[in-house]
């Protein structure tokens, strides 16, 4: 058993991961890292650009590459894409001291999040954005439920989810991750 020494927040996109991540990498004084901003400074375009052009394979090829860099680092709070967890490459166990945080958004309330930014979440473009988030949702559901500690995000400010993932954080033992 070992202290955990870096989070992984993981959930469907607009569960919040960046947010939380921000403000809980603010709170325990450790590094910030978002996989997707990674990707853009890497590959100088959006990730929406990325998908369109290149396809989603691309971005997830990315994403392994970059979060195997820092995977291993101690203090670093790390939000990955929402598929990260259904990358073949992501199913490797993470570091001992790792602690796996889903966020969970139903598919409703991500439809809701991401009408306020039109185009920028590419697998929920079509006639129909419900029925892909509740596709994509289902799909991603059994690896998001391997993280040691579930939240709802709904209702909730992201300020009351990172100090719960503070309080987890400051009294877990984490286990090694499967």
């Amino acid at each position: 058993m070992a202290e955990v020494e870096r989070v992984v927040l993981v959930g469907f996109m607009c569960a919040g991961k960046t947010v939380v991540g921000e403000i809980l990498a603010r709170r325990l004084g450790w590094a910030f890292v978002d996989l997707d901003r990674l990707i853009e400074e890497r590959e100088g375009r959006p990730v929406r650009e990325i998908f369109a052009r290149d396809g989603e394979a691309a971005v997830r090829r990315a994403e392994a590459e970059l979060s195997d860099a820092v995977a291993g680092w101690g203090r670093v709070v790390l939000a990955p894409g929402g598929g990260w967890v259904a990358n073949a490459a992501r199913r490797d166990p993470l570091p001992e001291g790792t602690l796996r945080v889903w966020l969970r958004v139903s598919p409703e309330e991500v439809v809701r999040r991401s009408a306020s930014a039109p185009g920028a979440r590419p697998l929920l473009a079509g006639p129909d954005p419900l029925a892909a988030a509740r596709r994509l949702l289902a799909e991603r559901e059994p690896r998001y439920a391997l993280a040691e500690l579930a939240l709802d995000t709904e209702g909730r400010t992201p300020e009351e989810l990172a100090a719960e993932v503070e309080h987890a954080v400051c009294s877990w033992t984490a286990v090694p991750s499967a």
